[in-house]
């Protein structure tokens, strides 16, 4: 089967789906496009099927596209058509989108329409005067350490999930798993992808299993100077094999996040655009927090905000560092920064209502105003979008707790530890006073 086009969404029924950009999303009663929570998996089936709406398309082909190289037990396909199903068809009154051909296959029925992607017309501007785009990445095939060559499909899995979760980060650039998986069993230098690709960050690892333990490791590479920045190792159980993938997965792209950030700020030039700035306001988050750091932090976003003043996430990321010193009683202009903080997030979510930071900004302000269930609301939003917004997960957490829901806490509180074991920030005993910590990011 032919790759799909990367530059191209498709719009059917209330659903839009940008195979490359924000994944599912469905129209809502305000005719705004919120994004639908979708397995990985699922969402690949689904790209194959509306690809080739009107076609029959069979189970071989829909695992070829969606498990390449790897056997699957006769059960995993129709799990994911029944999920798809279950989103797709709450409100449809004509039947299933679709149609199983016993037998044979599966035909997407819906009507469906092509456009060209919005982030397409503009992918040249990201790159930054014609040359690489900010946080632009690969990730190469995983390799299979392990003696028994079966276990090949357990490698390709990760490589496949990384590649999805770090497309979520804001502002990355992810070349498709389809160019990534050319360069399967070849020794190449990552500064000849680089050139090759057209990206900055190479990242590649192995998995090695031995009976019921399984080691999968990650290094981020440099692809112009050829100089590791990252890496690190993740050991687990193989009791659910399904599990482990995902918590290891999850776990590299919380930590991939944090340091893409970090390198990118340290990029040293002359002329800082509003995407530079971005990064250095960004990374300047991430420092221990005190009075001078987050008024560096505000300077930064605002000099991004200056320079592009209809930035969604200029706004975003400047209404979070407002509400962020609030919450840490780093600030005398308490009401004014609120005040400002809440006055931003409306011109970004009124320009982008999607955006991730702008509802996680958004939830700050509610916290900090003492409307804790509606800023839970704003967090799920958030996690809707990026399943690994560890943050986010920690601050329904403490939200959970400040309402007095003390029981209810404890699982989110865990969940983000466990996607982000070494953040000083999440592990900060801060929900006796309803301070929140510091460091957000999306």
């Amino acid at each position: 089967m032919e790759p799909l086009g990367g530059s191209e969404v498709f719009l059917f029924d209330v659903f839009r789906l940008d195979p490359r950009g924000e994944g599912l999303l469905r129209r809502d009663e305000h005719s705004v496009f919120v994004p639908v929570a979708i397995g990985s998996r699922a969402l690949d089936v689904l790209r194959v099927l509306v690809e080739r709406h009107g076609d029959l398309v069979s189970r071989d082909e829909i695992n070829a596209a969606v498990w390449p190289g790897m056997v699957v037990e006769d059960s995993n396909l129709p799990i994911q058509i029944s999920a798809l199903r279950r989103i797709l068809d709450q409100r449809r009154a004509e039947g299933s989108c679709i149609q199983t051909v016993a037998g044979r296959g599966y035909r997407f029925v819906a009507t469906v329409t092509r456009r060209v992607a919005d982030w397409a017309s503009g992918a040249a501007a990201g790159s930054n005067g014609g040359g690489r785009p900010h946080l632009s990445i690969v990730v190469l095939p995983f390799i299979n350490l392990s003696k028994d060559p079966d276990q090949e499909y357990f490698a390709d899995s990760i490589t496949d999930d990384l590649t999805t979760d770090l497309s979520r980060i804001s502002g990355s650039f992810v070349i498709d798993r389809s160019t990534a998986f050319t360069y399967k069993g070849k020794a190449v230098e990552a500064k000849q992808i680089g050139r090759e690709l057209g990206v900055r960050y190479v990242l590649e690892g192995s998995v090695r299993r031995s009976r019921d333990q399984v080691r999968v490791t990650a290094q981020l590479i440099d692809a112009e100077t050829d100089a590791h920045l990252w890496a690190e190792r993740f050991d687990g159980n193989t009791g659910d094999l399904f599990v482990l993938q995902d918590e290891i997965t999850r776990r590299i792209a919380v930590a991939l996040d944090l340091e893409l950030i970090a390198a990118e700020a340290a990029r040293p030039a002359e002329n800082p655009d509003a995407l530079d700035y971005l990064f250095r306001g960004r990374a300047t988050l991430l420092k221990p927090p005190s009075p001078d750091s987050y008024a560096e932090a505000i300077s930064l976003f605002e000099r991004a905000l200056a320079i592009d003043p209809r930035s969604a996430e200029a706004q975003s990321w400047l209404a979070t560092a407002l509400a962020d010193r609030v919450h840490v009683n780093m600030t005398g202009t308490a009401a004014a920064d609120l005040a400002r903080a809440e006055g931003l997030v409306r011109r970004a979510l009124t320009a982008s209502p999607r955006l991730p930071q702008a509802h996680f900004a958004r939830g700050r302000v509610l916290r900090a105003q003492g409307r804790f269930e509606d800023a839970i609301c704003e967090y799920e939003t958030v996690i809707a979008s990026n399943r690994n917004c560890a943050f986010a997960i920690y601050e329904i957490g403490q939200c959970k707790f400040l309402t007095g829901s003390m029981k209810e806490a404890i699982a989110p509180v865990e969940q983000a530890i466990r996607l982000s074991p070494r953040d000083p920030y999440i592990s900060s005993p801060d929900i006796s006073n309803g301070v929140g910590a510091s460091g957000s990011r999306i």
